[in-house]
This record gives C-alpha cells, sequence and structure tokens, in this order.
C-alpha cells in the first residue's frame, strides 16, 4: 500500500514538473505548481503514517503547505490578472516586464 501511494505522488510531481517545464501559459503554469504541492503534500502524509502512528507530524506540514498554496494561487493569480490587463495576454514567453 505504501508504494502504491508513494508511486501516486511521484507520478503527480512528475506531471506537475514536465507541465511546469512545457508550459506556455501563466495560469497552467500555476495550476502545475499546485500539482507539485499536492503531490508533496500526499507523500508527507503518508510517510508521517506509515512511520510515525502516534504523532501527527506529516498532517501539521500538510496543512502549512495548504495555507502557503492557498496563498500563493491568490496572489499569483493577482499578478497574472494585471499582466493581463496590460499586455492582454498571459504567455510566458510574451512577458518581459521585468527585462532591462
Amino acid at each position: 500500500m505504501l508504494e502504491h501511494i508513494l508511486s501516486l505522488g511521484a507520478y503527480l510531481f512528475c506531471i506537475g514538473i514536465f507541465g511546469l517545464i512545457t508550459s506556455r501559459n501563466m495560469v497552467r503554469a500555476l495550476m502545475c505548481l499546485e500539482l507539485i504541492f499536492n503531490a508533496v503534500n500526499i507523500n508527507l502524509i503518508t510517510f508521517s503514517n506509515s512511520f510515525d502512528t502516534q504523532q501527527a507530524k506529516g498532517e501539521i506540514f500538510a496543512i502549512f503547505i495548504i495555507a502557503i498554496a492557498a496563498a500563493e494561487a491568490a496572489i499569483g493569480l493577482a499578478i497574472v490578472l494585471a499582466i493581463y490587463r496590460n499586455k492582454n495576454s498571459t504567455r510566458i514567453d510574451q512577458f518581459n516586464l521585468l527585462k532591462w
């Protein structure tokens, strides 16, 4: 059972990394980043339940990661919305506001 859940987390992580590398859309990149965070949460909870059944350390870390991911998504979507209002595009390759 442990191997199945860890392989699920690894598959989700790999899909997220692949999507993050190949994505040209900022919203899709944010979604792939959230997928990576969820894969890490799955692995944290799995390791916590299999190695330390008395304490809930993995679950607590997962809750913190979920809170950080929610804040990251809100800030990221606000930045994407501001860029879309100025440039009328959310493509990453057209994003050059910070270049000199």
